[in-house]
């Protein structure tokens, strides 16, 4: 990439930075240190507000980059990610959103602790959303790395490098200063920017082709090498049984992960009432269905303007396709408009990836403070140090995700992205769904659903060609799979409803009715709520 593509995408980036930090740096002077200011922002925020920042949390640099990578590459297969992103928001919406607003303060360990035993609960569940933050957060990471390759026209590792310990190093800045409020506003300028980007891009890509999606779809059919297979399921899932269960699995794990998503699910704490959790989300399935269809356009554009070809040449996981599209829409890569062009989207992308690791970075130092911390160091520690705890905590795990960002800096961020689904709906959807609407469920059951889920998901995870055998797996050179799934979702899911009910009938302890009949009229009504 020349130095005239450089100057203004840095511009822009840098421009985005100084004012979230302005944002952070603001809001920071302006709080009074308390949990709920720091957790959840006051719950000031109204239902668009929410919507658009849950929107902002929830299209991450898996969906601009990745997603639109994987349907330039593989066409039909690719769609699975967009369709399954998006239908993930119906379980959202009629199962967990305002139920969830109702039944907890700041976290899932809130909603199932609150007819269990607290302790073991809480360590279980937190220990589950922190792992399942860390995987979602290598995501972003390894975005960024590829984000920064194509800007400097480096692919080498030392620019990725940088690249990921940068990104980690301002996540660290945003959550440990500004908290919640701060976050939420990031969100929403980069909800907005986002938007407008996929916007300009699409209806570039419609009037390139008049208009005709079928002539896009044609056109992009002939470039893939592919002919017609391009436009028909199986060209990366259907080449043999096991590619099929790994459709399968992808796809239970996306519609089912959303809902045990920790940073999504802190969103509906930053609303004052239930019914400002479910208006949020309905926004929220407005702003994310828009985008995802756009995506789509976006992902056979790329392969029908750029190519196949060109996208894997740039980077073999695809997560450059959006850039390369741009630069050419604008004119190529000699020209001003497609200079202009490149650095918008490059910089948008940017504000995704640091927006999306801000979000998860909260969530996960709040749950080592407010679950984790709390079991384990003081029962009833004061809010105001679990707050000093949650910012330490931030830092910690920013290092822990740059780590593995670093590692995984190869593979496709929408991939990537699909593992943390699996094991959210592994082990914290079932924990979840069971405290809800299970009147007899038990400490044990939900101990053992967590775990239940937990410990197989990534288990698979390590046993799975993901990590070795092939070479697009993290260590290529050694051979111990086991497992012939890339996504562990298909087994680890069922097992973690299968653990919580063998751990609530194998249970001694007599299920708590006035407990769950509290927790039930709470979540339906929210009277008592917080």
């Amino acid at each position: 990439m020349t130095g005239n593509h450089q100057t203004p995408a840095l511009l822009l980036f840098s421009a985005f930075v100084a004012v979230t930090l302005g944002i952070t740096t603001w809001v920071s002077r302006n709080r009074h240190g308390s949990a709920e200011e720091f957790y959840a922002g006051g719950r000031l925020f109204s239902p668009m507000e929410n919507g658009f920042a849950i929107a902002g949390d929830y299209m991450s640099a898996a969906s601009f980059l990745g997603v639109t990578g994987l349907i330039a590459l593989f066409g039909y297969d690719g769609l699975l990610y967009s369709v399954g992103f998006l239908v993930a928001w119906l379980v959202v919406l009629f199962l967990v959103a305002e139920l969830v607003r109702n039944c907890g303060r700041f976290t899932l360990a809130d909603v199932v602790a609150a007819r269990m035993s607290e302790r073991p609960v809480r360590i279980a569940s937190g220990t589950s959303s922190v792992t399942v933050s860390v995987l979602y957060l290598v995501a972003q990471m390894v975005g960024a790395g590829s984000l920064v390759a194509l800007l400097l026209g480096n692919t080498g590792e030392a620019a990725r490098s940088w690249a990921v310990i940068g990104v980690g190093a301002l996540m660290i800045v945003y959550v440990s200063l500004g908290g919640m409020r701060a976050t939420t506003w990031i969100q929403i300028v980069k909800a907005v920017l986002l938007m407008g980007g996929a916007v300009v891009l699409t209806v570039l890509v419609l009037v390139r082709f008049h208009g005709d999606f079928d002539q896009l779809l044609r056109t992009a059919a002939d470039r893939s090498g592919h002919g017609a297979a391009f436009l028909a399921p199986g060209l990366k899932y259907g080449g043999d049984w096991t590619a099929r269960f790994d459709f399968m699995s992808l796809g239970l794990a996306l519609v089912l992960g959303t809902a045990g998503l920790p940073h999504i699910l802190s969103r509906f704490y930053t609303v004052p009432t239930a019914q400002a959790a479910r208006r949020s989300t309905v926004w929220a399935i407005g702003l994310i269905g828009g985008f995802y269809l756009m995506t789509i356009v976006l992902g056979f554009g790329a392969a029908a303007i750029v190519g196949p070809q060109a996208v894997r040449g740039s980077n073999a996981s695809g997560n450059t396709a959006v850039p390369l599209l741009a630069l050419d829409l604008g004119g190529g890569a000699d020209s001003t408009g497609g200079t202009v062009l490149f650095a918008v989207v490059t910089a948008v992308a940017f504000a995704t990836i640091l927006a999306v690791v801000a979000g998860i970075t909260l969530a996960s130092s709040t749950s080592v403070a407010h679950d984790l911390y709390a079991s384990l160091r003081r029962r009833n520690a004061r809010p105001r140090s679990e707050v000093a705890v949650a910012r330490v905590a931030a830092v910690g795990v920013g290092v822990v995700a740059i780590g593995l960002g670093l590692l995984a800096r190869d593979l496709n961020v929408a991939f990537l992205v699909g593992l943390a689904f699996a094991v959210a709906a592994s082990a914290n959807l079932p924990v979840l769904l069971y405290a809800l609407f299970w009147r007899s469920f038990t400490t044990r059951g939900a101990v053992w659903a967590v775990y239940g889920g937990l410990v197989p998901a990534l288990a698979l995870v390590v046993l799975s060609p993901v990590v070795s055998g092939s070479p697009e797996s993290l260590f290529p050179d050694v051979d111990f799979r086991y497992f012939p799934l890339q996504n562990p979702g298909l087994v680890s899911i069922p097992l973690g409803f299968l653990a919580g009910w063998l751990g609530t009938v194998t249970s001694t302890e007599i299920a708590d009715e006035a407990k769950h009949a509290e927790t039930e009229v709470r979540s339906l009504t929210g009277a008592g709520a917080a």
